[in-house]
This record gives structure tokens, sequence and C-alpha cells, in this order.
């Protein structure tokens, strides 16, 4: 399926302020990206480069007054969300190097606290990608997803206490409880069609059968759709921009994504 994705966001600046964006998706095994928009006003002087989980980010400087970013990608994304039941386990000696990053505890996903909890909800499920789907039904019908309720990233532990969260804080659950059973996972923000109410959307990857799978405890069942823009080990590194110096908040924030026809394109 073909979709177009933008987002804008405007600021009022006070003093020079230092921005580091994540608002271009990259290609990958799961989406195409045939055409691009990249526009700042004022068109001030940016500098793009990959950070280490490979995301594509550009660093500038934001001066005094109105301020603004717009982004819009033309996408093509698979047609459905592949999904693997009995999709084996990876022993850790076996993963790739890349992957064990995510086999560890991070700022928002205390994997270590866990494991107990974790191996309960997957106890009657074979090693590997029925855990992960486990995890993610247990997930869906015992943590409340309430999107807008939140706009600070919670930790795992404090999202099992609150039993609510957002987009983001379900997939910290997630993640946590994978890898605290040796499944390596990270998370991702981009977008989602469909999504209601629109806006920027988080989910999470587990590494089962020598592969990336995605899951999301936010959807009743998987659907096609997600344009992923992010990845790393946690919402510490996914963050759409990150701004230094006196705080800022954007004064308007617009997120689309629409259904294109291919025969348009």
């Amino acid at each position: 399926m073909w979709l177009r994705t933008s987002c804008d966001l405007s600021f009022e600046i006070a003093v020079p302020t230092p921005f580091v964006l994540m608002l271009r998706p990259r290609s990958g095994a799961q989406q195409w990206i045939a055409r691009e928009e990249y526009k700042l006003v004022p068109n001030v002087s940016a500098l793009e480069f990959t950070d280490d989980y490979g995301n594509l980010c550009q660093r500038l400087i934001a001066p005094p007054g109105f301020f603004s970013v717009h982004t819009a990608a033309e996408v093509r994304t698979a047609d459905e969300v592949d999904r693997e039941p009995g999709a084996p386990f990876v022993e850790v000696q076996l993963l790739p190097d890349f992957t064990l990053r995510y086999l560890l505890p991070s700022r928002f996903c205390e994997s270590d606290r866990f494991g107990q909890m974790a191996t309960e909800i997957t106890e009657s499920f074979s090693p590997g990608y029925d855990q992960v789907a486990a995890i993610e039904t247990w997930l869906r019908y015992n943590i409340a997803y309430l999107p807008g309720t939140s706009d600070i990233p919670v930790s795992a532990v404090e999202v099992n206490l609150r039993r609510s969260g957002v987009c983001r804080d379900l997939s910290h659950l997630g993640i946590a409880l994978c890898r605290s059973l040796s499944i390596p996972a990270r998370m991702v923000v981009g977008y989602l069609y469909g999504l209601q109410p629109m806006d920027m959307h988080a989910w999470f990857e587990a590494f089962v059968a020598g592969r990336w799978y995605t899951f999301d405890a936010t959807q009743e069942t998987l659907h096609a759709g997600y344009v992923a823009i992010g990845y790393g080990r946690d919402a510490a590194d996914v963050a759409v921009y990150n701004q230094f110096g006196p705080a800022v908040f954007p004064i308007d924030h617009q997120v689309r994504v629409q259904l294109l026809d291919p025969d348009e394109l």
C-alpha cells in the first residue's frame, strides 16, 4: 500500500535554541521512501547525521521568533504485517552482534525486574514468537491504552503499577518483558494509518527466527500501515525532536497519514 505521511511542528523561540530532529523515515525491508519534503521556516542551515541506531537525524539552531518544521513522505509499505506463529527463539550465543544491546535493561525498560512476571505470562507458550505474542495479548487486556493522557515517558515498572498508559508506555512494558526472556526487543516510533486519534505512534519489535517482527498492544489486531521513523532501546532514543536550553513546547503539532492511489503516483 502507498501512504503519504506528514508532520508539522511550530514553535515560538525566545533565544537561539539547538534542536536535534528525527523526522525522516528511511527505506528498509518493510518500507520504501519514494518521495520526501523537508521544509524549515525560516530556512536555517541543518546538518544531517546517522545515529548509533541507524536513524536519520538533523541538527540545527532555531532563531528567536516563529519557527516551523514541515516533513512529508510518500511511502510504499507492506500490504500486511508479517506474523510467524511458532517462529523459534534464537539462543543468545547465536544472536547477531547488532541485537545484543536490545537484551539489556535501559532507562525506561528495566528488564531485570520482570523475569518472574514474564515467565508466568508465557509459561504455556513455545519459546520465541509465541512468547512475544502472549506478552502482546497480555498487555492488550491488562494495561489500558489511554491515548493523549501523558506527555512524559514513564518506565515499564511504573506502567505495570499504573495499569494504563499511552502507546509508548505499553511498548516499554512489552520490551522489558521480552528482554527478561532473553529476546531482543526495541522501540519503534513513526506513523500508523488509521490511528485514532491521529498522532505519532510507538510500537515494539522483537527479534526471533533471525529477524525483527512487529508487535503493537494498542491495536485490537495488527494491520498494514506502519511507517517507521526511528528505532532505539526505549523512548529516550526515539524522540522526534530534542531541544536544548530553556524549555520550548510546540504551539501547533499536526500529524497526517493518507492512503494514496498507486495509479495516480
